[in-house]
C-alpha cells in the first residue's frame, strides 16, 4: 500500500514547514491519473495524524481529472481512468498527457491568529 507512504510523506512535509502549529485543514490535490486510492489516503491520513498537531484537521482532497491531447487528430478529451484509452475521435494511441497526474499538498490551514509579518510595525510612528 504505497498510500501509507505517500501520506506519512505528506503529513512529515507539513510538520517539517509548519511545526508544532496546530493544523485545521489540508487539502491536498491528487490527479485521476496519479495511480493513488484516494480513499486509501483519507483512511491513513486518520491513521498517521494521530498525536500530532494535524490530529483534528479536516483533510479536504481535489481530484483533478485525467486529460489528454491526441497527437494524430490534436483532439483534447477527458480520462477517466488511470490507463489512457485510444482517442474517442480517431482511435490513435499516440496520446500526451495533460493533466490529472498531480500529487501535491494544495493548501494547509494553520488554527488560531496568524503573525504580523515580518515588516510590520510595532509602534506608531511619532509625528
Amino acid at each position: 500500500m504505497h498510500e501509507l507512504a505517500i501520506t506519512q510523506a505528506a503529513v512529515n512535509a507539513i510538520r517539517q514547514r509548519m511545526g508544532d502549529a496546530p493544523i485545521r485543514t489540508v487539502t491536498l490535490e491528487i490527479g485521476a491519473l496519479a495511480g493513488v486510492v484516494v480513499d486509501s489516503v483519507r483512511f491513513c491520513f486518520e491513521v498517521v495524524v494521530d498525536g500530532t498537531p494535524l490530529q483534528d484537521a479536516v483533510l479536504e482532497i481535489v481530484e483533478p481529472p485525467g486529460r489528454a491531447r491526441c497527437r494524430d487528430c490534436a483532439r483534447e478529451f477527458v480520462v477517466e481512468e488511470p490507463r489512457i484509452p485510444l482517442c474517442p475521435v480517431c482511435g490513435g494511441a499516440n496520446l500526451s498527457v495533460l493533466g490529472g497526474q498531480e500529487l501535491r499538498i494544495k493548501s494547509v490551514e494553520v488554527q488560531g491568529e496568524c503573525a504580523q509579518p515580518a515588516d510590520a510595525r510595532t509602534t506608531p510612528e511619532s509625528g
